[in-house]
């Protein structure tokens, strides 16, 4: 049995305002860690890390699932186990769990495996588990108790045989060991040692970093202040990880005519965006063409009917850049309003803006796409094509108008093969939610698919099916043999929260078992203080290779959505981290730095 020394809880929440901290939320499995065992902190901002998904019906629609009472376990093989009580979505009982458990595995605490619902032999709603290998007998002990307050236990040799349980013993009741956790809405469950790797690991995944350093070369040669402008600090982080930072340095004390030794003193830089950078822009979108910069975005402002480009020579600029008119509801009779997340995609040597539009009625909504003409000028509307519906690859559209809706379509090449990944809707006969579909293209003509669609995940855990079951506005971010897709879940107010996709290199991207899905959101209305239902973002890497991730929330609750901009962190295994804050990414007590400069 593996034990160490560090401490882990796990624990469930009371649920607050269905719009803060709904039950879909609050009835999921948190963790707290501890050094001690007795005083606990809540890891990844008091947010769940474990939902139970979802179950389909015939007709692909979801039925959403929450858990109550969780309960972690060592496995035989020394990973680990979780147990719980599988509800409906707001936590009643689910009569397809009738008698059973729902177990989950997992090696590290951080991804999980939803195995299935184990048999306890029971016609009676299980209320309460609790589970242990008998490391002496060779068997898993489950002891559980049903709503009127009976106990019982039931033994499993192997407890990934779903239908291996015996049957129920009567049995004495059981209780968790109090714990002072001090967390907001805790109601806590059990408490397990972990070994140090797997508390590191921990703290680094589901705890922001802080710079805890400043890494300068001690002694560099330079000939004139351009080569001193080229030496970059390391900003060191708490977890480990690092990033280069640039550095307003001050040459003032050195005489670039005269060889000899001299101080160079400096301040790391690095820009920062006050949040929102634009008030009524949402889905936002920046790209880099020609030298120059551009933004786009959503406008809410006006009910979505237009679609307006800013353009810079640099990201900073593009702030306070003039708008100017790219697209409305009256350029083009078949497209009337909701023009939607629009997005700036280069294709060999040609720019092209992906959007939603319809002739009017939401559920018309169709992926359309518009190419800048050889030569022009992409902030001059008479220079972009009239925009192309997306087609299969029979030459039909993508979805019947009126039964299914398609929106939020983007595209990226992996593996030298060019792909679009969008949502879409069907409501008629029934309404199944948004899905994420995935499909490969032609770069030179994006707006056709050259493969069938493939379902790529659906809304199944409880924070993307929060108040609607809707998956919507992928965006790939690839960093070295990692391919990393962000997408939003759950309603578009103060729920609304960023999930990822992962694939490696090599992998069938159209096969879904390639990608692997984080059972919780990276960023949330917790993780950045007065930023509510941040979503629909996407990346651009700037001149100085810094990436950055421009997304949409809400300066209030009930706030209109605007566009932010933040740095893109990576955490000890490569992963985006989105909710670095500035004053965490620089401490400004550290970005002084100095270093001798050796003219010769």
């Amino acid at each position: 049995m593996v034990t160490g020394n560090k401490y882990v809880l796990c624990y469930t929440r009371l649920p607050q305002e269905d719009i803060i901290y709904a039950n879909r939320l609050a009835f999921s499995m948190h963790l707290g860690y501890s050094e001690d065992g007795k005083y606990f902190k809540d890891l990844n901002h008091n947010s769940g890390v474990l939902f139970a998904k979802a179950t389909e019906n015939e007709n692909g629609s979801l039925n959403a699932k929450s858990l109550k009472n969780p309960y972690i376990f060592y496995m035989e093989d020394g990973s680990f186990g979780v147990v719980a009580v599988r509800t409906e979505a707001n936590g009643e009982n689910d009569g397809q769990s009738k008698g059973k458990i729902l177990l989950f595995a997992s090696k590290d605490l951080l991804q999980y495996e939803e195995i299935g619902l184990i048999d306890l032999k029971t016609d009676s709603f299980v209320d309460d588990v609790s589970c242990f290998y008998d490391k002496e007998n060779k068997t898993y002990v489950i002891h559980w108790s049903d709503g009127e307050g009976n106990y019982y236990k039931n033994f499993i040799s192997d407890i990934l045989d779903l239908n291996g349980a015996a049957l129920p013993q009567k049995a004495e009741a059981f209780s968790m060991e109090p714990v002072c956790a001090g967390i907001e809405g805790v109601v806590a469950r059990n408490v397990i040692k972990v070994s140090d790797e797997i508390a590191h690991r921990l703290v680094c995944k589901l705890t922001v970093p802080s710079n805890v350093r400043m890494e300068v070369p001690a002694s560099v040669k330079a000939a004139s202040k351009k080569d001193l402008e080229g030496v970059k600090a390391v900003a060191v982080y708490s977890d480990g990880t690092s990033a280069e930072k640039l550095v307003d340095w001050d040459d003032s004390e050195i005489d670039w005519k005269t060889p000899g030794k001299y101080l160079a003193k400096g301040i790391v830089h690095q820009e920062r965006y006050v949040f929102p950078i634009a008030i009524n822009r949402a889905d936002p979108c920046i790209a880099k063409w020609n030298g120059k910069y551009y933004f786009i975005a959503t406008n809410d402002a006006d009910g979505n009917h237009s679609l307006y480009i800013r353009e810079a020579d640099n990201i900073p600029e593009l702030v306070t850049a003039k708008e100017h008119l790219l697209l409305d509801s009256n350029t083009y009779e078949d497209i009337g309003g909701l023009l939607w997340a629009p997005e700036f995609h280069i294709l060999g040597n040609d720019l092209y803006i992906f959007h939603g539009a319809t002739p009017g009625e939401f559920f018309r909504e169709e992926s359309h796409i518009m190419k800048l003409k050889k030569g022009g000028n992409p902030i001059c509307a008479s220079d972009w094509s009239r925009p192309q519906r997306v087609l299969k690859k029979d030459g039909t559209y993508l979805c019947e108008a009126g039964k299914t809706i398609s929106l939020d379509m983007t595209t990226f090449e992996w593996d030298g093969q060019h792909y679009v990944v969008w949502s879409q809707r069907e409501f008629l006969p029934v309404d199944l939610g948004a899905w994420l579909y995935i499909a490969k293209i032609d770069p030179n003509e994006p707006w056709k698919l050259t493969t069938d669609p493939i379902v790529l995940t659906k809304p199944y855990y409880g924070w993307e099916n929060n108040h609607t079951f809707v998956v919507e506005g992928p965006f790939a971010l690839i960093r070295g043999d990692k391919l990393f897709l962000t997408f939003s879940g759950a309603a578009i107010d103060a729920t609304y929260c960023i999930g990822l996709l992962a694939a490696d290199k090599g992998a069938d991207l159209l096969n879904p078992e390639s990608w692997q899905k984080l059972n919780y959101p990276l960023l949330t209305s917790r993780s950045m203080p007065g930023e509510y239902g941040p979503g629909h973002n996407s990346y651009v890497v700037d001149d100085n290779g810094v990436y950055w991730n421009a997304y949409h929330a809400r300066p209030g609750v009930e706030a209109p959505r605007s566009s932010g901009l933040r740095r893109v962190h990576f955490d000890i295994d490569g992963y985006p981290v989105l909710d670095l804050p500035e004053y965490r990414d620089i401490n400004n007590q550290l970005a002084r730095v100095s270093m001798e400069v050796v003219v010769k």
